[in-house]
């Protein structure tokens, strides 16, 4: 029942800013934890940012001081702003869930995908 949309991406260059955003359908508390998770064309997934519904983050130290994860509980949405890009952090950026499993527990993975949205810095 749950849904993930991302929008926010496209194109800019070297130093510049994005926000990113993702909008979750269903109840807030279905997920315990969130995140942005990227992938290049010649590389694997990398977690970007988490953050976990008590408002605690983390970020990959690639993008430490630069990107900025937050969640909107009010109206469901999931921001990523990203400033000073660099040409590294083109790819694919994919919103992401843990979502509680169905007796209520923590399953400690993402288990909740968007389509993700095209980020490119040139």
């Amino acid at each position: 029942h749950a849904q993930l949309v991302e929008s926010g991406g496209g194109s800019v260059q070297t130093g510049g800013s994005l926000r990113l955003t993702c909008t979750i359908s269903g109840h807030t508390f279905t997920y315990y934890c969130m995140g942005w998770v990227r992938q290049a064309p010649e590389k694997g997934r990398e977690g970007v940012a988490a953050i976990d519904r008590f408002g605690m983050t983390s970020y990959a130290d690639s993008v430490k001081g630069r990107f900025t994860i937050s969640f909107d509980n009010a109206e469901k949405i999931l921001f990523l702003q990203m400033d000073g890009l660099k040409p590294e952090d083109s790819g694919t950026y994919y919103c992401a869930a843990e979502v509680l499993g169905a007796s209520g527990s923590r399953t400690f993975q993402y288990n909740s995908w968007g389509q993700g949205t095209q980020v490119t810095v040139s």
